[in-house]
């Protein structure tokens, strides 16, 4: 039986867990996760994905939500545990040099390093309009996802792959190379990255997300990297729910709408041109670009800014 600690937040680290939890072969001794956050409007405390996972499964495994791991007392805990490894999976905490020594402790990394080490590896992959990215098992030291490399697995992008089912495919992946690596782990020889080769991902912020109408398909490459969060939207607020890719050639006013198609709306950029399917105006509900512009009273010829 392989003993393990977990250490997840998002409902990435989610799929990990239960993976785990469904292995006869692993047994998770005990789980670590950020603190309650408060969320919406009413600011209401609400534990993070993976500690969800446990309370609906009526789990007895201890749960841990320490501000820092580097509290002695939170050390202690984990040598107490004596586990075989630490799993670690968009948890948000570096690990101190005292936990990495107590056992071996592999990172679930949602990139093929040393490309896109950092906060939003997913989003950067997209952003940079990749064909492939991939999953990395590394065993972990004191930087930022330079650890030596232990596995190595492949996801496909098509054009037309969004950010949420590219994180879906990725946390599938990463459960199963998870399962594997710890299995294997003995006849596998870690790899050095290759320092040459890496690239960092920055924390996203929601300003990110604002756009201007001069490329078309830059427009989509960030929607396809921010949506849903923080998505994209204009200065003015209005955010472009839904949108698909129609040309990278020619020149427009930035903003002119071009035609109105079904519900959809044809958009011109300084080059190339975009649909709009769906928006949401500040503080009002989403709808079709269609009811918005007739709203406004907008027509073919007119700017939408």
């Amino acid at each position: 039986m392989i003993k393990v600690i977990f250490m997840g937040t998002p409902d990435y680290a989610g799929v990990i867990l239960e993976k785990l939890l469904n292995d006869k072969d692993i047994k998770v001794c005990a789980v670590f996760t950020q603190p309650d956050k408060p969320v919406g409007r009413k600011q209401i405390l609400t534990p993070p994905y993976v500690k969800k996972i446990l309370l609906d499964k009526k789990s007895d495994i201890k749960i841990y939500q320490p501000n820092s791991l580097k509290d002695e007392d939170t050390i202690n805990v984990i040598k107490g545990l004596s586990p075989d490894f630490i799993v670690v999976a968009a948890y948000g905490q570096i690990l101190p040099n005292e936990i990495l020594q107590i056992a071996p402790c592999i990172n679930l990394h949602a990139s093929l390093l040393p490309k896109y080490r950092g906060a939003s590896p997913i989003q950067a992959v997209l952003l940079n309009n990749e064909e492939m990215t991939g999953v990395t098992a590394m065993l972990m030291d004191e930087g930022l996802d330079t650890g030596d490399i232990l596995a190595y697995s492949f996801v496909k992008i098509t054009p037309e792959t969004l950010v949420g089912e590219l994180f879906e495919k990725l946390s599938f992946s990463a459960a199963n190379l998870c399962v594997t690596t710890l299995k294997e782990f003995d006849k596998i020889k870690p790899l050095k990255q290759f320092g040459a080769l890496k690239s960092y991902s920055k924390k996203i912020k929601r300003s990110d997300g604002e756009i201007e109408f001069k490329n078309a398909k830059e427009i989509y490459i960030k929607y396809r990297a921010y949506t849903p969060w923080p998505g994209i939207y204009l200065k003015n607020g209005l955010k472009l729910k839904k949108i698909s890719f129609l040309k990278d050639t020619g020149s427009f006013k930035e903003g002119e709408i071009l035609d109105v198609i079904s519900d959809d709306v044809a958009v011109g950029c300084k080059t190339g041109k975009i649909i709009i399917q769906r928006v949401q105006p500040p503080s009002k509900k989403e709808m079709s670009a269609k009811e918005y512009i007739l709203g406004k009273r907008l027509k073919v010829g007119d700017q939408l800014n």
